[in-house]
């Protein structure tokens, strides 16, 4: 991880899901690059110590590991309030935790994966914003960043459960983000498009991952949405590649 000089994100609490691994492992990275405190939750005891190990190699910030599967609402909320009791507050909330579930026809999808799916991809989230709203209201800036996926507006055969449940969820975020317009809270509904992941390579078994984003490309961007003066209702989701475009074209146009 590059050093720097300066830590835009010094003082803040940032609790990042899915951290162990793919997109949710670098925004934890990132976040912690910029100086923030990182809450880092995930499922395996090992991939939280991975991530702390790396972030203790360049002297970051020492992260908070939260071994928890997102289907244990119960949990969350005890983390919600072991935040509060620590740190009074949740400055920075990421929400990169998610399952694909397989692909197969709906009709073909058993109750018990079905049950799976909606749990981690939707109500988590529900749970998430259920016990952190509080904590981000406590913050000057509360900000929520929600990855969601091309298919929750272009649903295709064989991703009814994944495409149906980010669909959900994304409306979700948008009815909290409506409700929570006059507070300092703002969401954003983010669109990593396609990257080297897991997730991808389960969907997409005979593909090239040397084609692919490399995750790490979304650091600066979390770093920058997470400190993001106002970025309004999340009408339209926030896309990287539109990002990374403005974000080339800006130096070239000042050369």
């Amino acid at each position: 991880m590059p050093t720097s000089d300066t830590s835009p994100l010094a003082g803040k609490h940032a609790l990042v899901t899915g951290a162990t691994r793919g997109i949710g492992r670098e925004c934890a990275l990132a976040l912690a690059g910029a100086g923030a405190h990182v809450i880092a939750v995930g499922r395996t005891q090992g991939g939280l110590e991975a991530l702390d190990d790396d972030i203790r190699s360049w002297n970051g910030p020492r992260p908070t590991l939260v071994p928890l599967d997102l289907t244990n609402g119960d949990g969350i909320d005890q983390l919600g309030g072991t935040i509060f009791e620590r740190h009074k507050r949740l400055d920075i909330l990421v929400h990169a935790g998610a399952m694909l579930g397989g692909l197969r026809p709906v009709s073909h999808i058993e109750p018990k994966l079905w049950d799976k799916v909606v749990a981690t991809n939707l109500t988590a989230t529900y749970r998430l914003i259920r016990s952190f709203e509080p904590l981000l209201r406590a913050s000057d800036a509360g900000r929520a960043i929600f990855f969601t996926s091309g298919r929750a507006v272009r649903p295709k055969a064989f991703w009814g459960s994944y495409a149906a449940t980010k669909a959900a969820m994304d409306a979700l975020v948008r009815c909290w983000a409506d409700e929570v317009e006059n507070t300092g809270i703002r969401a954003v509904i983010l669109d990593p498009n396609t990257m080297r992941t897991k997730m991808r390579a389960e969907a997409y078994p005979g593909e090239d991952p040397g084609s692919l984003t490399d995750p790490a490309e979304i650091r600066p961007m979390i770093v920058a949405l997470a400190q993001a003066a106002d970025p309004g209702l999340p009408v339209d989701s926030v896309k990287f590649s539109d990002w990374k475009a403005s974000n080339v074209a800006a130096p070239l146009a000042s050369t």
